[in-house]
Protein backbone atom coordinates (compact mmCIF):
# COMPACT_ATOMS: atom_id res chain seq x y z
CA UNK A 1 0.00 0.00 0.00
CA UNK A 2 1.45 3.41 -0.98
CA UNK A 3 0.66 5.58 1.93
CA UNK A 4 1.72 8.75 1.61
CA UNK A 5 4.28 10.69 4.19
CA UNK A 6 2.73 12.77 6.55
CA UNK A 7 4.34 15.00 8.23
CA UNK A 8 2.90 16.56 11.09
CA UNK A 9 3.98 19.68 13.15
CA UNK A 10 2.92 20.04 16.65
CA UNK A 11 3.30 23.31 17.58
CA UNK A 12 2.06 23.18 21.17
CA UNK A 13 1.69 26.00 23.54
CA UNK A 14 3.70 28.70 21.02
CA UNK A 15 3.30 31.29 18.13
CA UNK A 16 0.57 34.32 18.51
CA UNK A 17 -1.68 34.42 15.28
CA UNK A 18 0.72 36.93 13.61
CA UNK A 19 3.42 34.29 14.45
CA UNK A 20 1.78 31.64 12.99
CA UNK A 21 0.65 33.68 9.16
CA UNK A 22 4.81 34.70 9.49
CA UNK A 23 6.19 31.06 9.83
CA UNK A 24 3.82 29.86 6.81
CA UNK A 25 4.72 32.32 4.71
CA UNK A 26 8.33 31.31 5.29
CA UNK A 27 7.79 27.88 5.18
CA UNK A 28 5.47 27.91 2.26
CA UNK A 29 7.84 28.20 -0.40
CA UNK A 30 10.35 25.92 0.95
CA UNK A 31 8.79 23.09 0.50
CA UNK A 32 10.31 21.28 -2.28
CA UNK A 33 8.21 17.86 -2.09
CA UNK A 34 4.94 17.84 -3.16
CA UNK A 35 4.84 13.69 -2.37
CA UNK A 36 3.70 14.52 0.81
CA UNK A 37 0.96 15.68 3.34
CA UNK A 38 1.90 18.22 5.75
CA UNK A 39 0.16 19.54 8.92
CA UNK A 40 0.36 22.10 11.54
CA UNK A 41 -1.19 21.75 14.82
CA UNK A 42 -1.40 25.36 16.19
CA UNK A 43 -2.79 27.24 19.29
CA UNK A 44 -7.01 27.49 19.66
CA UNK A 45 -6.12 31.09 19.29
CA UNK A 46 -4.06 31.14 15.40
CA UNK A 47 -6.22 28.42 14.17
CA UNK A 48 -8.51 30.94 11.56
CA UNK A 49 -5.59 32.83 10.79
CA UNK A 50 -3.27 30.09 10.45
CA UNK A 51 -6.16 28.38 7.26
CA UNK A 52 -6.23 31.78 5.70
CA UNK A 53 -2.48 31.96 5.62
CA UNK A 54 -2.20 28.70 4.10
CA UNK A 55 -4.70 29.14 1.70
CA UNK A 56 -3.07 28.26 -1.82
CA UNK A 57 -0.50 25.89 -0.29
CA UNK A 58 -0.09 22.26 0.47
CA UNK A 59 -0.07 23.11 4.56
CA UNK A 60 -3.20 21.38 6.63
CA UNK A 61 -4.32 23.30 9.53
CA UNK A 62 -5.42 21.61 12.69
CA UNK A 63 -5.86 21.84 16.20
CA UNK A 64 -3.97 20.59 19.41
CA UNK A 65 -6.89 19.15 21.57
CA UNK A 66 -10.69 19.24 21.77
CA UNK A 67 -13.40 18.54 23.96
CA UNK A 68 -16.09 15.60 23.32
CA UNK A 69 -19.11 17.85 23.94
CA UNK A 70 -20.86 19.45 21.38
CA UNK A 71 -21.51 22.41 23.89
CA UNK A 72 -21.76 23.25 27.29
CA UNK A 73 -20.66 24.84 30.42
CA UNK A 74 -17.20 23.72 30.31
CA UNK A 75 -15.28 27.01 31.21
CA UNK A 76 -12.37 27.18 28.76
CA UNK A 77 -13.07 24.31 26.31
CA UNK A 78 -12.91 24.40 22.84
CA UNK A 79 -15.52 21.69 20.70
CA UNK A 80 -15.19 19.70 17.66
CA UNK A 81 -17.88 22.00 16.16
CA UNK A 82 -16.08 24.95 17.18
CA UNK A 83 -12.68 23.56 15.51
CA UNK A 84 -14.29 22.73 12.27
CA UNK A 85 -16.02 26.15 12.21
CA UNK A 86 -12.44 27.82 12.73
CA UNK A 87 -11.18 25.98 9.25
CA UNK A 88 -9.35 22.85 11.61
CA UNK A 89 -9.20 19.94 9.09
CA UNK A 90 -7.73 17.57 12.23
CA UNK A 91 -6.66 17.09 15.63
CA UNK A 92 -4.29 15.62 18.14
CA UNK A 93 -6.04 13.57 20.58
CA UNK A 94 -4.32 11.77 23.43
CA UNK A 95 -1.24 13.39 23.44
CA UNK A 96 1.06 12.17 26.37
CA UNK A 97 1.54 15.96 27.74
CA UNK A 98 -2.78 15.62 28.09
CA UNK A 99 -2.57 12.61 29.28
CA UNK A 100 -0.01 13.19 31.72
CA UNK A 101 -0.63 17.17 32.65
CA UNK A 102 -4.04 16.51 32.63
CA UNK A 103 -5.02 13.01 33.45
CA UNK A 104 -6.95 12.46 30.09
CA UNK A 105 -7.83 8.57 30.17
CA UNK A 106 -8.39 6.00 27.12
CA UNK A 107 -11.95 6.65 28.05
CA UNK A 108 -12.11 10.41 27.42
CA UNK A 109 -10.22 9.99 24.44
CA UNK A 110 -12.46 7.51 22.72
CA UNK A 111 -15.16 9.95 23.45
CA UNK A 112 -13.36 12.62 21.89
CA UNK A 113 -12.46 10.43 19.43
CA UNK A 114 -16.44 9.09 18.21
CA UNK A 115 -17.12 13.61 18.62
CA UNK A 116 -14.34 14.30 16.19
CA UNK A 117 -15.04 11.70 13.24
CA UNK A 118 -18.80 12.96 13.47
CA UNK A 119 -17.42 16.76 12.94
CA UNK A 120 -15.52 15.68 9.84
CA UNK A 121 -12.09 15.90 11.43
CA UNK A 122 -9.12 14.01 10.92
CA UNK A 123 -8.08 12.46 14.16
CA UNK A 124 -4.51 11.76 14.96
CA UNK A 125 -4.63 9.43 17.97
CA UNK A 126 -1.59 9.47 20.23
CA UNK A 127 -0.19 6.06 22.04
CA UNK A 128 2.74 5.14 23.75
CA UNK A 129 4.75 3.84 26.79
CA UNK A 130 7.09 5.20 29.43
CA UNK A 131 10.05 4.36 29.94
CA UNK A 132 9.74 1.96 32.69
CA UNK A 133 7.07 0.20 31.15
CA UNK A 134 9.63 -0.23 28.13
CA UNK A 135 12.06 -1.64 30.60
CA UNK A 136 9.90 -3.70 32.44
CA UNK A 137 8.98 -5.11 28.45
CA UNK A 138 5.23 -4.34 29.23
CA UNK A 139 5.45 -1.75 26.55
CA UNK A 140 3.42 -3.60 24.19
CA UNK A 141 0.67 -4.17 26.61
CA UNK A 142 0.21 -0.55 27.13
CA UNK A 143 0.33 -0.02 23.30
CA UNK A 144 -2.59 -2.81 23.88
CA UNK A 145 -4.46 -1.17 25.82
CA UNK A 146 -4.63 2.40 24.83
CA UNK A 147 -5.50 0.83 21.04
CA UNK A 148 -8.34 -1.35 22.49
CA UNK A 149 -9.77 1.46 24.44
CA UNK A 150 -9.40 3.74 22.55
CA UNK A 151 -11.20 2.16 19.49
CA UNK A 152 -13.73 0.43 20.51
CA UNK A 153 -17.03 0.80 19.15
CA UNK A 154 -14.98 1.98 15.62
CA UNK A 155 -16.05 0.69 12.20
CA UNK A 156 -13.85 -0.74 9.59
CA UNK A 157 -15.13 1.83 6.94
CA UNK A 158 -14.63 5.01 9.90
CA UNK A 159 -11.17 3.41 10.94
CA UNK A 160 -9.35 4.13 7.75
CA UNK A 161 -9.86 7.69 8.49
CA UNK A 162 -7.89 7.45 11.61
CA UNK A 163 -4.50 8.80 12.12
CA UNK A 164 -2.04 6.57 14.95
CA UNK A 165 0.83 8.49 16.23
CA UNK A 166 3.49 6.17 17.90
CA UNK A 167 5.11 8.59 20.56
CA UNK A 168 7.52 6.97 22.98
CA UNK A 169 7.14 9.27 26.19
CA UNK A 170 10.80 8.57 27.14
CA UNK A 171 11.64 10.20 23.99
CA UNK A 172 9.60 13.54 23.59
CA UNK A 173 11.24 16.51 24.00
CA UNK A 174 14.27 14.73 25.97
CA UNK A 175 16.80 14.62 22.78
CA UNK A 176 16.32 10.90 22.93
CA UNK A 177 15.26 9.29 19.82
CA UNK A 178 14.31 5.41 19.71
CA UNK A 179 16.66 4.11 17.31
CA UNK A 180 15.14 2.98 14.06
CA UNK A 181 14.36 -0.73 14.81
CA UNK A 182 13.10 0.16 18.18
CA UNK A 183 10.43 2.63 16.03
CA UNK A 184 9.41 -0.02 13.52
CA UNK A 185 9.19 -3.26 15.74
CA UNK A 186 6.52 -0.44 17.82
CA UNK A 187 4.44 0.50 14.63
CA UNK A 188 5.05 -3.14 13.60
CA UNK A 189 3.09 -4.37 16.16
CA UNK A 190 0.39 -1.35 16.25
CA UNK A 191 0.32 -2.42 12.09
CA UNK A 192 -0.92 -5.81 13.54
CA UNK A 193 -2.90 -4.85 16.26
CA UNK A 194 -5.13 -2.81 13.46
CA UNK A 195 -4.96 -5.87 10.99
CA UNK A 196 -6.78 -8.45 13.93
CA UNK A 197 -8.67 -5.56 14.71
CA UNK A 198 -9.61 -3.69 11.34
CA UNK A 199 -8.71 -6.14 8.51
CA UNK A 200 -5.43 -6.48 6.77
CA UNK A 201 -6.76 -4.09 3.90
CA UNK A 202 -7.86 -1.19 6.44
CA UNK A 203 -4.86 -1.70 8.54
CA UNK A 204 -2.87 -1.13 4.77
CA UNK A 205 -4.68 1.68 4.81
CA UNK A 206 -4.01 3.95 7.89
CA UNK A 207 -1.10 6.04 8.55
CA UNK A 208 1.04 5.08 11.38
CA UNK A 209 3.60 7.80 12.57
CA UNK A 210 6.33 8.67 15.05
CA UNK A 211 6.68 11.38 17.12
CA UNK A 212 9.77 11.36 19.75
CA UNK A 213 12.44 14.68 19.39
CA UNK A 214 12.20 14.09 15.48
CA UNK A 215 14.86 16.14 13.86
CA UNK A 216 16.57 17.00 10.40
CA UNK A 217 19.20 14.41 10.94
CA UNK A 218 17.12 11.41 12.13
CA UNK A 219 14.00 11.72 9.44
CA UNK A 220 15.35 9.97 6.52
CA UNK A 221 16.46 7.14 8.86
CA UNK A 222 12.86 7.09 10.19
CA UNK A 223 11.27 6.84 7.46
CA UNK A 224 13.55 3.96 5.41
CA UNK A 225 11.12 1.78 7.66
CA UNK A 226 8.63 -0.41 6.82
CA UNK A 227 5.75 0.45 8.87
CA UNK A 228 6.40 4.23 9.38
CA UNK A 229 4.31 6.63 7.73
CA UNK A 230 5.10 10.09 8.78
CA UNK A 231 6.28 11.80 11.75
CA UNK A 232 5.06 13.99 14.37
CA UNK A 233 7.32 16.74 15.52
CA UNK A 234 7.41 19.42 17.92
CA UNK A 235 10.76 21.72 18.64
CA UNK A 236 12.11 20.90 14.97
CA UNK A 237 8.88 22.34 13.67
CA UNK A 238 8.59 25.77 15.41
CA UNK A 239 11.60 26.80 12.72
CA UNK A 240 10.27 26.96 9.19
CA UNK A 241 13.39 25.82 7.64
CA UNK A 242 14.18 23.38 10.50
CA UNK A 243 10.38 21.48 9.75
CA UNK A 244 11.17 22.35 5.83
CA UNK A 245 14.33 19.85 5.90
CA UNK A 246 12.27 17.25 7.57
CA UNK A 247 9.25 17.84 4.67
CA UNK A 248 11.79 17.04 2.12
CA UNK A 249 13.89 14.48 3.18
Amino acid sequence: MNRIPLIAGNWKMYKTTVEAQAFIAALSPMISSKERNVFLAVPFTSIEGAVKASQGTSICIGAQNMHDQKDGAFTGEISGRMLKSSGAAFVILGHSERRQYFSETNSFIHSKLLSALQEGLIPILCVGEHLSHRECGEHEKVLELQLEECLQEISVETASKIVIAYEPVWAIGTGKTATCDVAQAAHGFIRQWLEKRFGKECAAKMSIIYGGSVKPDNISSLMQQNDIDGVLVGGAALDPASFAQIINY
